[in-house]
C-alpha cells in the first residue's frame, strides 16, 4: 500500500514539472519569426476550413500566453491539432511512441545483461590485463561520437548489403508467419541498438566496475569473509546489491539519455521513432507536432525515473523505510 501512496505523490509532483517544459517549448517555439501554419498553408489538400480551425485554437491573433492556454486547453481535452501534412497529430504519435519505447527497452535490456557482469569481472580481476583492455575498449566506447558511428555502421549497411536502410519492417512484412516478424524486425533494429548499445555499454561497465572496487573494500565484506562465507556468496548476495543501487538510480537518467541520443540514431538509419519526429517536426516549424512530441518525450522520461525510485525501494528496505 505504501508503494502505491509514493507513486501517487510522484505523480502529483510531476505535473509542475509537464507544465515548466511546456513553457519553455511553447514560448521558445511561438518567439521565433516563422509562421508555425506556414507548411500547412502551402499544403494544397488542407482546406481553408481547416486552416481557419487551426487558427482559432492556436489563438494566433491573440496574444501569447492566451496562444499558450488555448493550447494547454487543447492539449488537456487529447485534441493535439494536425501536423503540417494535414494528419492527425495523435494519429502520428501512437505510430512512433511504441517504435521508440521499442529501440529505447531492448538497448537497456541488452546493456544491462552485458554491462553488469563485465562491470563485475573487471572489478574481480582489478589491474589484470582483462580490466585493463575492457578499459581501453570502454573508453573507446564513450569517445565514438553516437552520430559519426551511426553514419559508418550506415555506409557498411549500404556497401554490403547485409542490414536494411530505415524502417522497422519490411515491404511484404504482413505476409509473414510471426517468426519470421520477429526476425525481420530484429534485423532491422540490429544497427540502431548496437549504436546505442555502444555508447551505453561504456558508461554501465565503468559505473559497476566503480561500484564494486568501492563495495569490496568496505567493512562489512571484509566481515563476511572472515567469517567464512564462500566467495561467491560474499560478492553475489552482499557486494552486488549494494553496487548496484546507484546504477538502479540512474536508470532514469539513462532512459533519457536514450530518448535524447536516440533522435540523431533514428535520423540516420530512418527508424521510424519519437526522436526523429521531433526533428522532422522542428525543420518543418510544425507547433503541434513539435509540443505534442516534446510533451510525450518528458512524460515517457518521468515515467522512466519513476520506474527506477520503485526499483529502488524494492531492492533497498533502507529507502522503503524512509518513504
Amino acid at each position: 500500500m505504501e508503494i502505491f501512496k509514493y507513486i501517487f505523490k510522484r505523480i502529483i509532483q510531476t505535473i509542475p514539472l509537464l507544465i515548466i517544459v511546456s513553457l519553455i517549448s511553447f514560448f521558445i517555439i511561438r518567439l521565433s519569426p516563422v509562421d508555425p501554419l506556414a507548411e500547412l498553408r502551402l499544403n494544397p489538400s488542407v482546406s481553408q476550413e481547416t486552416l481557419q480551425r487551426e487558427t482559432q485554437r492556436l489563438g494566433l491573433d491573440k496574444p501569447i500566453i492566451i496562444q499558450y492556454c488555448k493550447w494547454a486547453k487543447s492539449f488537456i481535452k487529447g485534441d493535439l491539432g494536425i501536423t503540417s501534412n494535414g494528419e492527425q497529430v495523435s494519429t502520428k504519435l501512437k505510430e512512433r511512441i511504441p517504435n521508440t519505447l521499442l529501440l529505447t527497452i531492448v538497448v537497456i535490456t541488452v546493456t544491462w545483461l552485458a554491462g553488469i557482469p563485465l562491470g563485475i569481472l573487471a572489478a574481480l580481476n582489478w589491474k589484470t590485463p582483462f580490466d585493463r583492455i575492457l578499459t581501453v575498449l570502454t573508453s573507446i566506447g564513450m569517445a565514438i561520437p553516437s552520430f559519426f558511428f551511426a553514419v559508418l555502421l550506415l555506409i557498411f549497411a549500404v556497401k554490403t548489403g547485409w542490414f536494411p536502410v530505415g524502417g522497422l519492417t519490411g515491404a511484404n512484412f504482413a505476409d509473414m508467419s510471426i517468426l519470421e516478424q520477429i526476425k525481420d524486425i530484429t534485423h532491422h533494429l540490429f544497427l540502431p541498438v548496437l549504436v546505442l548499445f555502444t555508447i551505453s555499454l561504456a558508461g554501465l561497465q565503468r559505473q559497476m566496475r566503480a561500484n564494486m572496487l568501492d563495495v569490496l573494500d568496505s567493512d562489512y565484506i571484509k566481515f563476511a569473509r572472515a567469517k567464512g562465507l564462500s566467495e561467491t556468496k560474499v560478492i553475489y548476495k552482499h557486494a552486488l546489491r549494494n553496487a548496484i543501487n546507484p546504477l538502479i538510480t540512474l536508470l532514469g537518467f539513462e532512459f533519457a539519455g536514450l530518448l535524447s541520443g536516440a533522435a540523431l540514431t533514428e535520423y540516420v538509419f530512418q527508424y521510424p521513432g519519437l526522436g526523429r519526429l521531433i526533428l522532422e517536426a522542428v525543420l518543418k516549424s510544425d507547433i503541434n507536432l513539435v509540443m505534442a512530441s516534446l510533451m510525450m518525450g518528458a512524460i515517457m522520461l518521468i515515467l522512466g525515473n519513476l520506474i527506477a525510485d520503485i526499483l529502488l525501494i524494492i531492492t533497498d528496505p533502507r529507502i522503503r523505510i524512509k518513504s
